[in-house]
């Protein structure tokens, strides 16, 4: 790694233990510690293929700063497993592995505990209202529905093919969820911070009336963020769940997104070889586009940067894996959400 490269993300917050700089070490993948579940958060205490579980542990975080009930929240984790269950009348179950109800409850886990944590540590910052909160949990929960298909999508016939606009597609539902469950006032402004998680508009340029709005959407795209690279089966959730999805939506060779050239892969190795830059170019936009908003995390764990320390342990290990068949050494298996008669992807996609 060069030295003094994004420097930011190298000076934690106040009593935060973690480091963010990725020593090169001989890989301990399995190690004699005592494991971290794959379905289970970064504390190991949270189901996160489960929606009231998350549910309710976001509600508990919710009262212990609001002294006070959230219906709406609990109603929207019931509607999201709904819909990515495929339960829904409009709407067909979740057939992307990678961005499945996991990612998304992951990803929201993580957005409530940086709210939590911005809200606990502000001495004169703005106070994070009850309604703030409810947003940047809306907007995390449905930030990826844009890769949900309609009943009757004649256009597509997999979700991972609305890559490049999965992030407008889900701000246009949320804005009508909103509405039509009288929150009309929440409505617009979760539509707006949910281009915080995408690359349709570049963070610096989403328009936001206030401040304070600007840094919820900040902690959203850090929380988008710091979930996946901190999943304990991230590399492999890359190597056979990302890089097909890549391939569906147009990503697997170098295509342009406005002036930005993303990334060419070749395969899931190749995806996972190059893990480490985009670990780098991650800290770039968590610190600089992002204003180093992962800070907060630190403050609700009490100092330590979990999702920090994991995402660390997860780029070591693909470092070392550079010279290596990544078959030989990532043998962990994720967990599997989707409804058990979904296909992700064609059978012969990856062998054409």
């Amino acid at each position: 790694m060069r030295k003094g490269r994004e420097g930011g993300l190298r000076r934690q917050a106040k009593g935060c233990a973690s480091r963010p700089e990725v020593r090169h070490c001989a890989p301990a993948r399995e190690s004699g510690q005592s494991m971290r579940r794959n379905d289970h958060d970064v504390t190991d205490q949270i189901l996160i293929t489960d929606p009231a579980a998350v549910g309710e542990e976001i509600v508990r975080l919710y009262r212990g700063l609001y002294d006070s009930s959230a219906p709406e929240l609990e109603r929207a984790f019931h509607d999201v497993a709904t819909l990515y269950a495929g339960k829904h009348p409009d709407y067909q179950p979740c057939d992307t592995e990678y961005h499945d109800i996991q990612h998304v409850l992951d990803v929201t886990l993580a957005m409530a505990r940086l709210m939590d944590g911005y809200e606990r540590s502000r001495p004169n910052g703005a106070r994070l209202t009850k309604d703030l909160f409810r947003v940047g949990v809306l907007a995390a929960l449905f930030h990826d529905f844009g890769y949900l298909r309609r009943r009757h999508d004649s256009r597509h016939r997999f979700g991972a093919e609305y890559t490049l606009t999965h992030v407008s597609r889900g701000a246009k539902f949320l804005r009508r969820y909103l509405r039509e469950h009288g929150l009309e006032r929440l409505a617009r402004v979760a539509s707006t911070l949910v281009h915080y998680t995408g690359y349709e508009r570049p963070a610096e340029t989403i328009r936001v009336s206030d401040t304070l709005l600007r840094r919820i959407g900040h902690m959203l795209g850090t929380a988008d963020i710091i979930a996946q690279m901190s999943d304990r089966c991230y590399l492999e959730k890359c190597r056979d769940r990302l890089f097909p999805e890549f391939v569906l939506g147009g990503l697997a060779g170098r295509k342009l997104i406005g002036r930005r050239t993303l990334p060419q892969f070749a395969s899931g190795d190749d995806l996972v070889r190059k893990t480490p830059g985009f670990y780098y170019n991650a800290i770039k936009r968590l610190d600089l586009q992002l204003a180093r908003a992962y800070e907060y995390a630190a403050h609700h764990f009490g100092g330590q940067n979990l999702y920090l320390e994991e995402m660390q342990k997860n780029v070591r290990y693909a470092q070392a894996l550079a010279e290596v068949p990544t078959a030989e050494k990532l043998r962990r298996q994720p967990p599997s959400t989707l409804a058990p008669e979904v296909q992700p992807y064609p059978k012969d996609l990856l062998a054409l």
